[in-house]
């Protein structure tokens, strides 16, 4: 029964891994002339890929532990 919380934390580590990468991909593609706070989106992706990235760090920690 061990083996599931350690797929749990893997499944976990790789989706929030996949997120982050793709907001930060995300944060570097260009927005469109017209739109209105392209720098502010740009901090948000920014952001949320950095703290997806921490928390996979946290998973792969729990897991080697």
């Amino acid at each position: 029964m061990n083996e599931w919380g350690e797929a749990i934390l893997f499944g976990g580590s790789l989706l929030a891994f996949v997120l982050g990468l793709s907001s930060i991909i995300m944060g570097f593609l260009p927005q469109p002339a017209g739109t209105a706070g392209g720098m502010k989106e740009k901090i948000e992706y920014g952001f949320f890929g950095l703290a997806a990235l921490v928390i996979c760090l946290l998973f792969v920690v729990a897991l080697n532990w």
